[in-house]
């Protein structure tokens, strides 16, 4: 029997009434998703990438929707929906930062607020569109979508709910008490180091720690993570040979031509698990053919008015990107165009290996572009960003959408509040963004044409994904044969090294062996994680600083060594296990992201306070 509702919420707010929707809302977009825009937001400008907001948001919407039963995980499901398309839409003010490194005038708010939510609307009917394929038809997994599914479903138990969510505060606590100790050791590191002082030396290093770094190192693990310490660390043994050979300036780092191999690399795996999941893709769709259909519960999707609505959106965007942005309409229609194909592609990519390609996607883009005969990087810049934000928020809505599916919520109820979720996250991604660059002026200056500067005034910002795409729009005006010549040659070494790991990996004999061997384990570890790691995760290694990757390797060394030798307590009769998003480590590392994004929100507020700069924020441009 299904446990009933308990308390006076639900009396008050009948679930499915207009107040239900209404309440849910408002916490979902004051509360949960500029939480998790605010994460995102920083931890693409401090790292390069972002962590979606669906677990937090499950998490702490189920505090809420707690006391409806049960069915209150449909409830919390509408808000991590909601609240995922806010952190998503949030993290995109990269894109405004790459304005500032190219030296574009930042156009008016209302006009990249417009321009934004132009791509989102876009973006999640595109996304929603393939829907009944690759989640109804397919039944694609959807890791992630799964991973939330299953803690929306636990936490109707008040004691694990209580637990995740003091874990969790626990972590945030940590991440802002740790990041305000690291940026009082940065004040005293540049002090020590202008009276010439040693200990200065030693600060500055200490002052290098970041608890988003440890904190995402702890959530991916020691097998993603500890690759990119490689690749740094070789990278940084061979930046004196790159600088003699030309290849790098006499200050650059190794990442200004890091990036290119790393992405070359990305393109050559790409190829190969395109090609894979090409393939199996056809095999289920061919299955799913032959199978009996399975009765839902759920109305069936509403084609005809997806259509309208991608129809519709996507000549909003042609009109605002051409007519207010100054975009040819050649662009627009053929960014538009990529959209449909990187949806579908990046789409089966999430659904099969829990992998959403964004930057490939722009940067396969932009080099098509280039071919095309585009020269301009700010156009470049303006239609890659139609692939980066379509792309980000459509595969988010199909992830979604797979939670929903597996939990029976409504799918229209569901795209209603991820719609409200893309048009709170185009504000949001303006307003954060513009708080940032006003708040930390370092973060409007070309760290690309610049690299002195990351030694200086730009040291814990890494800005790894503008720092990508700015790289790669360089191009469009330069002699293109070196940057094309190391990316082949990554190509060709990311495309081996896939090879070998499906080879390997997926060996019946390798698999056998590394049952039964004593050391079987252990050569795993080290093929998997170093020898033949996936260029997915080592390629981080190419894209920020060594000292980057030495705090990122660590924080997935401990979890690891914590999943080896420290044993999850057991779940208590008739309980389930915790899913592997809910344990400790990862509701900490999660914490600790959440808890730095604060601390520098609440700098950037104070920063723009003393500086009387709140009233230009909405200034318009």
């Amino acid at each position: 029997m299904s446990e009933p509702a308990r308390g006076l919420l639900p009396r008050l707010l009948p679930q499915g009434s207009v107040g239900y929707h209404v309440f849910l809302s408002l916490i979902a977009v004051l509360v949960l998703g500029p939480l998790g825009g605010i994460t995102a937001a920083y931890m693409n400008y401090a790292l390069g990438f972002f962590v979606g907001g669906q677990v937090l948001a499950g998490i702490l919407g189920s505090t809420v929707t707690y006391f409806y039963g049960p069915e209150g995980r449909h409830g919390a499901n509408y808000m991590q929906t909601m609240a995922a398309s806010v952190a998503s839409m949030g993290a995109m003010g990269v894109l405004i930062q790459a304005m500032a490194w190219l030296g574009m005038p930042l156009p008016p708010t209302w006009q990249l607020v417009v321009f934004f939510l132009c791509i989102g609307m876009f973006g999640v009917g595109v996304g929603m569109l393939y829907t009944p394929i690759l989640v109804d038809k397919l039944q694609l997994t959807y890791p992630s979508g799964l991973a939330v599914a299953n803690i929306l479903r636990a936490l109707t138990d008040v004691k694990l709910l209580k637990r995740s969510v003091t874990t969790l505060g626990g972590g945030i606590f940590g991440g802002v008490a740790l990041a305000a100790v690291v940026h009082r050791l940065q004040e005293l590191a540049d002090a020590l180091e202008q009276k010439k002082e040693q200990v200065g030396v030693v600060l500055a290093a200490a002052a290098t720690f970041s608890p988003v770094t440890f904190g995402g190192g702890m959530i991916v693990g020691a097998r993603v993570a500890i690759s990119a310490f490689l690749v740094g660390g070789l990278g940084l043994w061979a930046t004196p040979w790159l600088r003699q050979a030309g290849y790098l300036g006499e200050h650059d780092p190794f990442r200004k031509i890091g990036f290119i191999f790393a992405l070359g690399t990305i393109l050559g795996a790409a190829v190969v698990d395109l090609s894979l999941l090409a393939r199996d893709a056809l095999e289920q769709f061919r299955a799913a053919r032959a199978a009996p259909s399975v009765a839902t519960k759920e109305p069936a999707a509403k084609v005809g008015r997806l259509v309208a609505w991608v129809v519709g959106w996507g000549l909003a965007l042609t009109v605002v990107a051409n007519q207010v942005l100054h975009v040819p309409v050649q662009w627009v229609a053929f960014a538009i165009v990529l959209a449909f194909v990187f949806q579908m592609i990046n789409g089966i990519s999430q659904g099969i290996t829990d992998q959403n390609p964004i930057s490939s996607a722009f940067v396969v883009t932009v080099l098509l572009m280039s071919l095309l005969g585009l020269r301009d990087p700010l156009i470049g810049l303006l239609a890659g960003s139609i692939l980066l934000v379509s792309c980000t928020v459509g595969v988010d809505m199909q992830q979604d959408r797979s939670t929903g599916w597996r939990l029976g919520s409504d799918r229209t109820v569901q795209f209603r509040y991820q719609m409200i979720g893309v048009v709170t996250g185009a504000i949001l991604a303006v307003v954060l963004a513009q708080l940032f660059l006003e708040a930390f002026p370092v973060l409007n200056k070309n760290l690309f044409a610049h690299p002195e500067l990351r030694e200086t005034e730009a040291r814990g910002w890494q800005s790894a994904m503008t720092y990508k795409f700015v790289g790669v729009l360089n191009t469009l005006s330069q002699d293109k044969s070196r940057t094309l010549s190391v990316m082949a040659l990554g190509v060709v070494v990311g495309l081996a090294i896939e090879v070998l790991r499906k080879v390997i990996f997926k060996s019946v004999r390798y698999q056998a062996w590394r049952a039964s061997h004593p050391q079987g384990l252990t050569v795993d570890f080290l093929l998997d994680a170093l020898i033949i790691a996936s260029p997915y995760a080592s390629s981080f290694g190419g894209f920020v600083d060594f000292d980057v990757c030495v705090w990122w390797s660590l924080g997935g060394l401990l979890t690891s060594a914590l999943g080896t030798f420290v044993k999850r307590p057991a779940p208590a009769p008739g309980e389930d296990a915790l899913p592997e998003d809910m344990s400790g480590t990862s509701l900490t590392g999660g914490g600790l992201i959440a808890g730095e994004s604060l601390f520098a929100l609440w700098l950037g507020i104070s920063s723009l306070i003393a500086r009387g700069a709140l009233g230009k924020l909405f200034g318009g441009g």
